[in-house]
């Protein structure tokens, strides 16, 4: 049974999630999101497709979507939302928590308590893995 986890994921980055699953050597399986403390936002990310959920890893169901969070990712995620940015700039997942007060460090701008932070995944860091 799919868990509760109190996160929100938007149309768009669903769609993402989804076009890296299809695309990848486990379409059956899901997407595996691994969120730590750390960045400038107070979060740093990662994700990889598996075939299944890892020990420990709950699954969440997204519209047939699997998503696999291993336990300190979900305590991160609680109340977040994980939207998919496309610029020129910046092209992956961000995570907007509506609890984490915005950058502080004088090398993004000035300030801005009332913005949500957000820290974001890079389509630079995906590599496809050799099977031994």
């Amino acid at each position: 049974m799919p868990a509760a986890i109190p996160v929100t994921v938007t149309a768009a980055a669903e769609k993402f999630m989804r076009r890296m699953v299809r695309f990848s050597e486990a379409p059956a399986g899901g997407l595996r999101l691994t969120v730590t403390p750390g960045g400038c936002s107070g979060l740093s990310s990662a994700f990889t497709v598996e075939p299944a959920p890892l020990d420990g890893d709950a699954e969440l169901d997204i519209n047939g979507l699997r998503l696999f969070l291993p336990a300190q990712s979900r305590l991160l995620l609680a109340g977040v939302t994980v939207d998919f940015a496309d610029s020129p700039t910046q092209s992956g997942l961000t995570f907007l928590d509506p609890n984490q007060a915005a950058c502080g460090c004088g090398s993004a701008g000035a300030s801005a308590p009332e913005r949500p932070a957000q820290a974001t995944v890079s389509l630079d860091t995906l590599r496809r893995v050799a099977k031994a």
